[in-house]
């Protein structure tokens, strides 16, 4: 049965080719990319998004979901199962569009994806490592119940600078 979690203000559920265009809308934002890996497109086109589904789409399980209001995708929330002696754990990682920031969308996300991913998948511990000065993502895993765990330093580089991480956790 596919994923649909109603969030309040949002529905986290699963991505379908249609929503392409609305995902490259609010995903072709710099103030966006700026927070994420660099695997993330700038500019964001509708090709990107399209191809972003078409992956999603052919895997067992799918690992990432559209947060859509109004049936318009917003933003996506995602895990990235983790190999091996860590194949209990995920990475956690969350966007949403400029448009609806502050609402509360993506809190509500993490803590469902995290509560249903722990009951369905059988992970024990999902974490996350924003910027140091994102400090809205943040915010967000703190509100979502995760614990801040440490400071890593230097970790990461993002549009010509070298930036600090935080890790934080979920554990249940």
């Amino acid at each position: 049965m596919p994923l649909q979690l109603d969030l309040g203000h949002a529905i986290l559920r699963e991505l379908v080719l249609n929503d392409a265009p609305s995902l490259a809308l609010h995903a072709n934002d710099w103030l966006v990319w700026v927070q994420l890996r660099d695997m993330f497109p700038h500019p964001y086109r509708e090709e990107d998004a399209t191809e972003f589904i078409q992956r999603i789409q052919i895997q067992n399980q799918p690992t990432a979901f559209a947060l859509a209001v109004n049936d318009q995708v917003v933003g996506v929330i995602g895990l990235i199962v983790q190999p091996d002696i860590n194949r209990l754990s995920a990475e956690i990682g969350y966007w949403v569009g400029t448009a609806h920031w502050g609402k509360g969308i993506a809190t509500a996300a993490v803590r469902a994806l995290t509560t249903w991913s722990m009951a369905q998948l059988g992970f024990v511990r999902i974490f996350a490592t924003p910027f140091i000065h994102h400090v809205a993502s943040c915010r967000v895993l703190e509100k979502a119940g995760y614990l801040r765990e440490g400071l890593m330093r230097k970790s990461a580089i993002k549009d010509g600078q070298v930036l600090d991480q935080v890790l934080y956790a979920y554990v249940g």
